[in-house]
């Protein structure tokens, strides 16, 4: 079947490659000195190719503000919603709101996106436990654009702990020029309520500074078992100061609390019998029994709270030279309960405290043969993350699962260098980043017996350790005309190592085990090192009139994967960084601009990303060469179209989700399936007071299916340790807004 899938793609590259270059040779205008200028993102242009202002050739997609709104309500507090139009990009939720923080699963062309970086203006936004973005903590109508990036990463994006999963730049919608004022409303199944308000000052007497400040307020009922999602409270603060002769200095606030009831997962088996197990949850009272009472609905929740600040200081020296300076502070602030089966049944608080501040020096030189930029990413992290048990039902303190203190704070430094030009029809562009971590050393602690007080444990110390890596990226395009442009793209991508509280705990449930063996929990942190992905893209962008078609081939190296190894001398297995995979497909991006009337896209992608040899677990060896990682469909499709008269609007999206496996050696198989959603709305825009008037209608999973929405496993999980979350069931959102 694999055969079977890579001749089928390699025929769809050599057929679109060949029906390009026959149009292509029908066309005696062009001219090899044509420049593919950039797309003019109109109110129907759902994505677009996108790169960075000092760069040269196209390596990344931005869904626009048309294609944010087209994915409707649930797209609007969720960044990873918001994008999952694109082809190479699968999100799947357990919640129909996008209100699920931290429950979805995303990957991006078969890598986890918690793998990846999501930046506001280059700024980064990540944190741990789990490792990576937080995806949840904007409301979308503050930007005008995502771009996303899912080969090489532009070296002035801040990537926090690392690219491998790709980089997401939000591109905020700053303050207007002129007073005005977006207000909506929505209501919907489970007893959905959000209110959003944003106002824009416009240009404020004598100094011209713009402001605005928008605020949101989100509720819902889970859809299935006991219990809430939110409030979800969102508050945005932009201002924007004109400077005579300057670029404009911007100032960003963003603060988010939301309080959540998880979603219980299901077992491979529930999974087997979807009809009887579809609406199993969390319980909705204590029973008294331990072993049934950590499944309480009160005891499996999440209080997370974040706020994150930065600026925009630039200074232009001339036409040519321009230099900016971001400085930025970013503060997480959380608590999430999980019932545990640890000692007959335990209620485990995770605490995360997690403070960074840093900053982003960029200068750059504007010639009209070169562009050149060297930049400076600093940022310090203080990060603590602690666990707490408690029994169930009396809520007694049972001493600390994981206890630790840093001597001192994580230190990040990442110098960059980027030259990007054009010549002869050729656009090129080359770079490097140098990253730099250093992990602080940290003091470990256990609980004493009975009175669970804290003892200082030098066998749970870890040193000092450093991290580095130089990236280096490259992309040449070749514009055959103004209308047909072919490229080739690589960049090397990282991420600094994660998954610290797995091994941890081993450690810490087998201590007795570990010591007698002469082993120290810095000694399995010796094994830990940064994954490292060599990335290459080859593609090709021709458009006319009323059609563009974007394919694209990839291919990765993969290695220093964090995988399950098998320890004979405690006879016990746990994670290290010693696995290697290899991916290799094929996405099309196609839209199709019929008329004035009617805009269609189909996106479909073909991943494979296998692991390159088999694994050892408790001392047998598991088939896994060759076989496809878990959670990643071979084949997904997303397709739609957009029909608008006069002032109604119908969008009709379907997605297909190919056979994927919930294990490494690929036997708990889940099989495909159709999605089907519909966004119906009527525009009045002769209101006196208002600019447009909206009622918008959100159809998801019209056809009401039972489906997998999610599969939480690692890439090299075995057979009978995954957990399968279920999709959402039909659910719709009406909505009001206004454009004043």
């Amino acid at each position: 079947m694999k055969r079977v899938a890579l001749a089928l793609f390699l025929w769809m590259i050599g057929s679109i490659s060949l029906v390009l270059l026959s149009v292509h040779a029908q066309e005696p205008e062009a001219q090899p000195e044509a420049q593919f200028e950039e797309l003019v993102v109109t109110g129907r242009r759902l994505v677009t190719p996108t790169k960075q202002t000092d760069e040269t050739v196209y390596t990344g997609k931005e869904v626009t503000r048309k294609g944010i709104e087209a994915q409707g309500s649930r797209a609007e507090m969720s960044v990873y919603e918001a994008i999952n139009i694109l082809p190479g990009v699968n999100v799947e939720n357990p919640d129909p709101f996008g209100l699920a923080a931290e429950q979805k699963s995303v990957r991006f062309r078969g890598v986890r996106s918690s793998l990846g970086a999501m930046t506001v203006e280059g700024v980064p936004n990540w944190g741990g436990n789990p490792i990576g973005p937080r995806d949840y903590l904007y409301d979308t109508e503050n930007f005008q654009g995502i771009a996303v990036y899912k080969g090489a990463t532009p070296a002035d994006l801040g990537t926090g702990v690392g690219a491998r999963g790709g980089a997401v730049e939000l591109r905020p919608l700053w303050p207007r020029e002129k007073f005005g004022a977006m207000l909506s409303q929505g209501f919907g199944s489970f007893d959905y309520s959000r209110s959003f308000l944003r106002l824009d000052s416009g240009e404020l007497p004598f100094l011209g500074t713009q402001l605005s400040l928008s605020s949101s307020y989100t509720e819902a009922d889970k859809w299935k078992g006991p219990g809430d999602l939110g409030p979800r409270k969102n508050l945005n603060f932009m201002l924007s100061q004109p400077v005579p002769d300057q670029d404009d200095i911007k100032f960003w606030l963003n603060f988010n609390d939301q309080k959540q009831d998880l979603y219980k997962s299901l077992s491979y088996a529930q999974f087997r019998q979807l009809d009887a197990n579809y609406s199993k949850d969390f319980n909705n009272r204590l029973t008294g029994v331990r072993a049934r009472d950590i499944d309480y609905y009160l005891y499996n929740q999440a209080d997370l709270s974040n706020y994150d600040l930065f600026a925009v200081l630039p200074l232009k020296i001339s036409d040519c030279f321009r230099f900016s300076l971001k400085p930025y502070y970013a503060n997480e602030d959380s608590s999430i309960l999980n019932g545990t089966t640890s000692q007959g049944g335990l209620v485990t608080e995770r605490l995360r405290d997690i403070e960074r501040y840093g900053v982003i020096a960029d200068a750059t030189a504007d010639f009209d043969w070169i562009k050149a930029s060297v930049g400076y990413w600093l940022e310090s992290v203080d990060m603590s993350i602690t666990t707490r048990n408690f029994l169930p039902g009396s809520l007694a303190f049972r001493g600390y699962g994981i206890f630790s203190e840093n001597e001192d704070e994580g230190r990040l430094h990442s110098p960059y260098l980027r030259l990007a030009g054009s010549f002869h029809g050729f656009d090129w562009q080359a770079g490097v980043k140098y990253f730099y971590y250093r992990d602080p050393a940290t003091r470990g602690y256990t609980s004493a017996p009975r009175t669970f007080e804290l003892v200082r444990a030098p066998d749970l110390d870890r040193a000092e350790k450093t991290y580095e890596e130089f990236l280096p990226t490259f992309g040449l395009a070749y514009n055959w005309s103004e209308n047909f442009q072919t490229y080739a793209s690589y960049g090397r991508n990282q991420i600094r190592p994660y998954s610290y509280v797995p091994i941890i705990n081993i450690y810490s449930q087998n201590r007795a085990r570990f010591l007698a063996a002469g082993i120290t929990l810095a000694d399995l942190f010796d094994g830990y090192d940064m994954e490292i992905t060599d990335a290459f893209e080859l593609g090709a962008r021709y458009r006319r009139d009323w059609f563009e078609v974007m394919p694209t081939f990839f291919f990765s190296k993969n290695k220093n994967l964090l995988i399950t190894i098998y320890d004979p001398r405690v006879n016990l297995n746990y994670q290290q960084n010693v696995g290697d995979a290899t991916g290799i497909g094929f996405e099309m991006e196609t839209n199709f601009y019929v008329n004035d009337y009617l805009t269609a896209f189909i996106n479909p992608t073909y991943v494979s990303l296998t692991l390159d040899d088999d694994l050892t677990f408790s001392g047998n060896r598991l088939d896994t060469e060759g076989k496809q990682v878990t959670d990643t469909p071979e084949w997904f499709v997303k397709a739609g179209l957009s029909f608008r008269y006069r002032n109604f609007e119908v969008v009709p999206m379907v997605r297909y989700v190919g056979d994927r496996y919930g294990d490494a050696e690929n036997t708990q198989r889940v099989g495909d399936h159709f999605l089907a959603d519909l966004r119906l709305s009527y525009t009045y825009n002769k209101l006196p007071m208002a600019n447009a008037v909206k009622v918008s209608l959100d159809l998801y999973n019209v056809f009401d299916r039972k489906y997998v929405a999610g599969i939480n496993a690692s890439d090299d999980t075995r057979q009978g340790q995954a957990s399968y979350f279920v999709g959402p069931p039909f659910t719709a959102v009406v909505k009001l807004s206004m454009d004043f």
